[in-house]
């Protein structure tokens, strides 16, 4: 190796550390949001990141010439002004007064969006200092694209590590003073005369930032989380704590805290105690279920639960339960007269507390007619084969407990749960009604399909559906419900005051005059009730539902079975209609509110794109009076790799979340993986600026060999690999991701040699910056209403697009003389600029995918 090319490698260090801080902080913020906020809001610090990526990057294509001129001094004190601007932001933004439930009242809301505003002048500047340091080291070294655009990746696949390992030990509040750290280290390997100068700079911003942080008013809940009232209660404990990246635990000890079960009114008449006093586990805030006191479990208020009913008609069952609720779903079903439990408890936490227990909470006793079982409920069904339950029980929290949790309630699951009952079993699956009657609807729907996969040709025959006034349990079988089971059930309720919704043959109109909790329709688009007297809003949609007619909800809601491939549980809102929507804003649930945030920040994104895209139009003559070309091919070319990319990460990222039971893990190993192979693949592209067609062409058959592999033998693979461990399907992930991330490596580089050093360059970074702004609500909403795998289909087309519009021939790179010849050990003087990629993992690692959430393009 020459001497100029080690130390250009050595100066690549600084990128290398810079990369790793923005993510890190990246990472910090979202955790922030979800924690102290919703989850859901964390998609503004994605568009802020790459808003202010963009912006960097048409400035530096504006100001091109000045940039490299002064290259030596911006790259000595940016690293100093990116750590005082970080500190300064973060501290804003956690003195922010912004109110999510504000924001969905008609009369607060303009203060909430200033609010909004808000958040983005706080961290506008930090991400735009950071893109402009990226886009200046290419500026810088334009004949070595490939390697800069590599240290790039790579340092940003180990600053999402990082932060992630960090999340273990260190409170989510304090993840970003820990990580202005790495920004202010890369000035001890800047090379150049301005070192020193850099330096000096950098260690009193970090000072600075430090004592801004720790000094300010630190960061708190706010008082719309569920922990908010309990916590601040006199004589509340904490006595537990777990930090994790799924999550930051809390174990609560408060009088206020009790078994989460909705159980009858007249459970006093029966003689049957109600729910004992227990701790309060919450996740970022959210409360996720009650953990038993030290003790035997008292489920003496089972009995009178909503969830007793097919214990009383499968009496001595045997039972697998989907969501152990911290033990007490054992105890109900043992209490009922359950012969044999099964357990799967998918969320690790939850698991770990019955396996060792939590704090002063006891570990799950044992017992030899309860087992628990690994993995998640679709894997314990198929395991079990068929025959094996008399009920599948899917508890009322399982739903919310965790991300991946949101594939136990599909049409796969439901099928896979009816293959595992004995003749005359059942599900039984419980939905919340507090908010919306509609998801109640959609999971008959699910239901509906499940039946139908196996064979049912009269799929309202065999449901069943009752309900308190804020639960609802539907119970499905693979036969059809005879008339002693649903004599069995009126019983039931009857001696509860429980309402039955469905069971074959009701008449919904004399039912009616039975009912105990009034449910009425409500006209959601004028918020009118539609109905006179006592009512039934499910029992009026059920049989148009269970026949898959249309209903009166499907005018106002997506009423549509969930898939694996389309999971997400709460997605019934129409997003066509957006008046309706902003009209309703204040019933919506907040579930519900992150499609409106993906909408709102899309629309954003698409302003800030059509922006950039317009730049080219005032760029002139560069110095010396050399004509900027005018070229079409790269406004086609680089937003189509933005989006492409980001398209395949959030899909591999689901699939990955499916197969390891876990969000949190699964974003972890994808994106790290996927951002190191592609900055691997960034390096080959320097190699290969000869022949750039052809590079590409490569580049794409594997792309479009992965995603038809992914698209034809996915699921179907990882069906048949559930059981494996998981240290073993985590290494399938990776392994999976390698080839594609590899491969997606090389077009982006590849790219900007074909661009040359103009102006066109910086451009083509905030191309590629501002379109993965649109990618990620873009592909979280497509994913929403059409299923993960349109996002492999849409991004196969643009790969393929972008293959066939790159140029031919190489372009030979203008020869510029470095602006320091006195100085030739500074590899970095005077180059022209090629364009850094995003660095933005999506780091919601709150909830799934929905995720969930936002990743790192090198494209």
């Amino acid at each position: 190796m020459t001497a100029p090319a080690e130390r250009t490698r050595a100066a690549l260090i600084p990128l290398f550390l810079i990369a790793l801080g923005v993510v890190g902080i990246e990472n910090a913020l979202t955790r922030y949001f979800a924690v102290a906020k919703w989850s859901e809001y964390g998609y503004w610090i994605i568009s802020i990141v790459l808003a202010g990526f963009a912006l960097s990057g048409v400035v530096v294509a504006l100001l091109r010439d000045t940039v490299q001129r002064h290259g030596v001094l911006l790259r000595a004190i940016l690293p100093g002004a990116m750590t005082l601007a970080a500190a300064l932001g973060y501290q804003w933004v956690t003195q922010n007064p912004f109110n999510p439930l504000q924001l969905q009242n008609p009369t607060t809301w303009p203060d909430q969006v200033r609010n909004i505003g808000m958040y983005y002048a706080a961290l506008l500047p930090f991400f735009f200092l950071a893109g402009l340091y990226i886009s200046l080291i290419f500026v810088l070294n334009p004949r070595e694209i490939g390697r800069v655009y590599g240290y790039d990746l790579i340092g940003a696949g180990v600053g999402s590590a990082v932060a992630l390992g960090l999340m273990f030990v260190v409170h989510p509040f304090l993840l970003a003073p820990v990580l202005l750290i790495p920004l202010a280290m890369s000035v001890l390997f800047q090379p150049g005369r301005l070192s020193w100068l850099g330096g000096g700079l950098a260690g009193a911003a970090l000072v600075a930032g430090e004592a801004i942080l720790f000094l300010g008013a630190p960061p708190a809940f706010s008082e719309f989380k569920a922990i908010y009232a309990p916590l601040n209660t006199p004589g509340a404990v904490v006595v537990a704590e777990i930090r994790q990246p799924r999550g930051h635990y809390l174990l609560l000890d408060d009088f206020t805290e009790r078994v989460d079960a909705d159980v009858s009114n007249n459970a006093g008449m029966m003689g049957v105690a109600g729910p004992p006093k227990t701790y309060g586990l919450y996740r970022d805030g959210n409360r996720i279920a009650s953990l038993p006191m030290a003790g035997p479990l008292d489920a003496a208020y089972a009995p009178s639960a909503l969830s007793a009913a097919p214990y009383v008609i499968r009496p001595g069952a045997d039972v697998l339960l989907v969501g152990l609720s911290g033990g007490y779903r054992v105890a109900e079903a043992l209490t009922l007269g359950a012969a044999r439990v099964d357990g799967v408890e998918s969320e690790p936490v939850l698991r770990d507390a019955l396996v060792r227990g939590l704090g002063p909470s006891p570990a799950l006793a044992r017992d030899p007619r309860v087992r628990l079982l690994e993995g998640g409920p679709i894997n314990a069904a198929w395991r079990a084969g068929r025959g094996s339950y008399d009920i599948v029980d899917v508890s009322a929290d399982f739903v919310d407990a965790a991300p991946a949790n949101v594939t136990g309630v599909t049409v796969e699951a439901m099928e896979a749960y009816l293959a595992a009952l004995k003749p005359g079993g059942a599900v039984s699956i419980s939905v919340s009604i507090r908010d919306f009657p509609v998801y109640a609807l959609r999971v008959l729907a699910t239901a509906r399909e499940a039946l139908r996969g196996q064979g049912v040709a009269d799929p309202s025959a065999h449901v069943m559906v009752y309900r308190s006034a804020w639960n609802a349990r539907i119970l499905i079988s693979p036969t059809p419900w005879s008339a002693a089971d649903i004599a069995a059930l009126q019983a039931f309720c009857a001696a509860r005051s429980f309402d039955v919704s469905w069971h074959p043959g009701l008449d919904v109109t004399a039912a009616r005059a039975r009912l105990f909790n009034d449910l009425p329709s409500v006209s959601f688009e004028s918020g009118e009730m539609t109905s006179n007297g006592p009512d039934d809003a499910i029992a009026n949609e059920v049989a148009a539902v269970l026949a898959g007619r249309a209903s009166p909800s499907s005018e106002a809601f997506h009423i549509r079975p969930a898939t694996l491939d389309r999971p997400a549980f709460y997605s019934s809102l129409m997003l066509e209609h957006p008046g309706t929507l902003i009209r309703r804003l204040e019933v919506l649930p907040q579930a519900e509110i992150g499609a409106l945030v993906n909408l709102a920040v899309l629309a954003q994104a698409i302003v800030i794109a059509l922006l950039v895209l317009a730049t080219p139009a005032l760029f002139r003559r560069r110095a010396g009076g050399v004509k900027e070309p005018r070229r079409l091919w790269p406004a086609l070319y680089f937003p189509a790799l933005g989006l492409g990319f980001l398209f395949i990460e959030i899909l591999l990222i689901d699939r990955a979340a499916f197969y390891l039971n876990d969000y949190s893990s699964a974003f972890a190993i994808v994106l790290t993986s996927m951002l190191i192979f592609s900055g691997l693949g960034s390096m080959i592209a320097g190699r290969c600026a000869r022949m750039p067609k052809a590079a590409s062409a490569i580049a794409l058959i594997v792309v479009l060999a992965w995603i038809g592999a992914m698209l034809m033998g996915a699921e179907d693979f990882m069906m048949r690999t559930l059981d494996q461990s998981w240290a073993v399907r985590a290494g399938l992930v990776a392994l999976a991701a390698a080839p594609v991330s590899l491969a997606l490596g090389l077009p982006f580089p590849l790219g900007l040699i074909q661009v040359g050093d103009g102006r066109a360059l910086p451009w083509a970074w905030g191309l590629n910056g501002a379109f993965s702004v649109v990618a990620t609500p873009l592909a979280n909403l497509m994913s929403r209403d059409i299923g993960f795998s349109s996002l492999l289909i849409v991004a196969a087309g643009l790969y393929a697009l972008a293959f066939l519009v790159l140029p031919v021939a190489a372009t030979r790179a203008r020869t510029v003389p470095l602006f320091e010849p006195a100085l030739p050990q500074d590899p970095f003087a005077g180059l022209p600029e090629p364009a850094p990629a995003r660095l933005d993992p999506f780091p919601d690692t709150d909830r799934p995918p929905p995720v969930s959430q936002s990743q790192t393009s090198p494209a």
